[in-house]
């Protein structure tokens, strides 16, 4: 190649960035809507997906996962607070924190929610749960842990 052109990236690695990158579209086009309709943000939607799994998450717990700086994660959980998606609690171990808790009107909307994408999701791919779906979930599970360590 001459000095000065562009070498092309690896076709295998473009090829899987490209697919990300119209997976994460194609995730916000069926979210975008469904979240919208019950009055939650993306980045509601993403504190609301951590907070459902369990137990009560701190501020900090919070913006690292959804990578939001502190300020955004801040006004994200006064909007889900304010709505009564989610509660505040002082932390029973350390009195000087605040615990973040999935509130039951919050729970109800992320089932709402995860009904419909999935029932959008199962007549894309298939409805049943199948081997390949299996192992789909787990090869995304190990990219986004990757992610969120480098």
């Amino acid at each position: 190649m001459a000095p000065g052109s562009v070498h092309p990236p690896a076709p295998r690695v473009t090829g899987l960035v490209e697919l990300l990158d119209r997976l994460d579209r194609a995730v916000a086009t069926a979210l975008s809507p469904v979240t919208s309709a019950e009055g939650v943000s993306r980045d509601g939607w993403r504190v609301l997906l951590m907070l459902a799994r369990g137990g009560g998450r701190s501020m900090g717990e919070l913006a690292s996962h959804t990578a939001l700086p502190a300020p955004t994660a801040t006004r994200v959980v006064d909007r889900l607070v304010a709505s009564r998606l989610a509660y505040r609690n002082t932390d029973p171990v350390d009195r000087r924190r605040v615990l973040v808790h999935l509130a039951a009107d919050g729970r109800a909307v992320v089932e709402r929610v995860c009904g419909r994408v999935e029932r959008k999701a199962g007549a894309a791919i298939g409805g049943s749960h199948t081997r390949e779906r299996a192992q789909l979930a787990q090869l995304l599970e190990a990219l986004a842990v990757q992610g969120l360590h480098h």
